[in-house]
């Protein structure tokens, strides 16, 4: 039993520096470039044949690190700031309007930073591109203000990876290490993102349109606007299921149960999820939920003995 166990944290100890080294820390340069080049992309013309692909590419970034919700993602309510959703009660609309009638010299990024997390980041920008109606102001500065608002956070997400929190991962229990005092810590957090990544998915990506039998709610999916709600979901899993299987490679059920997963989301037919409104839509989602159930029941029942540790805090709990 002692030495099972101690060749399976030898495996976890080396697969933890690949998850760090091979998928958090470019996933994280691959976003701070994807935002600049968003920021980039705004100027007088800010219509979104002119910003839309770099909205997207930006997005598609950071559905690659969305799952990692430990370390510098937590700093000032930075996730937040990101990607603000659900937002049931239109807090961050109301925000925007008001930041849209203001003075458009006083929309800068460090105004941004000051205002709700609700009005900033990818969502912001997603009711300012992908208007439900017309605004009846220009959004333009806003709309810059934003991108580079976004630009500056994921820079600071990204240098904070690179230069502080990836080396803290990959020294855990050295001396002066007082971030994670033992290799199991960096094992549980590396873990616990891959577990509560898979429950965002199945509860609020998938549950929430879904609604109940009686009272679907496509309207509901995320990033409905900007034609992203499935999108989301495979990029999102994808993402998941490189990083389980750069943490632990061997775990040959738990990448299976992934890609099973993934390829349903792969084949659904259905970028705005608006076919939960019919029976057989709903249908099709619901087999792609419980293949994300089973997945995560899978990693957890897997992949947590592998590593030696158990399902612990849920990052995504107060959000």
């Amino acid at each position: 039993m002692i030495l099972i166990l101690g060749l399976a944290t030898g495996v976890a100890q080396a697969d933890v520096a690949a998850a760090v080294q091979d998928h958090i820390l470019p996933r994280h340069a691959n976003f701070a470039a994807a935002t600049a080049g968003l920021a980039q992309a705004t100027g007088d013309n800010c219509t979104p044949d002119r910003v839309g692909p770099a909205y997207q590419a930006a997005y598609d970034a950071w559905m690659g690190v969305q799952h990692i919700r430990l370390g510098p993602i937590e700093i000032d309510g930075r996730g937040l700031a990101i990607a603000f959703w659900p937002d049931p009660k239109a807090s961050g609309l109301r925000a925007q309007q008001v930041l849209l009638g203001a003075d458009p010299a006083i929309l800068t990024p460090d105004i941004m930073a000051q205002q709700s997390v609700a009005a900033r980041g990818l969502t912001g920008l997603e009711r300012l591109l992908y208007p439900t109606e017309a605004w009846p102001v220009d959004t333009c500065p806003l709309i810059k203000a934003t991108a580079d608002d976004l630009a500056r956070i994921a820079a600071d997400l990204n240098s904070d990876w690179q230069t502080q929190f990836g080396p803290l991962i990959l020294t855990a229990g050295q001396p002066g290490n007082t971030r994670f005092l033992s290799e199991v810590e960096t094992r549980q957090a590396l873990f616990t993102q891959i577990v509560t990544g898979l429950d965002f998915i199945r509860d609020q990506r998938l549950g929430r349109p879904l609604g109940s039998f009686d009272r679907p709610a496509p309207d509901r999916a995320e990033a409905r606007a900007s034609a992203r709600s499935l999108r989301n979901i495979q990029l999102s899993l994808a993402a998941i299921r490189q990083m389980a299987a750069a943490l632990v490679p061997e775990a040959s059920r738990s990448l299976a149960a992934l890609d099973r997963a993934l390829g349903l989301a792969r084949d659904l037919d259905d970028p705005l999820l608006a076919g939960v409104a019919t029976s057989q839509g709903r249908l099709r989602v619901e087999i792609l939920q419980q293949a994300v159930d089973a997945a995560r029941t899978t990693v957890v029942e897997e992949m947590g003995p592998a590593l030696g540790v158990t399902m612990g805090f849920n990052a995504m709990d107060g959000d």
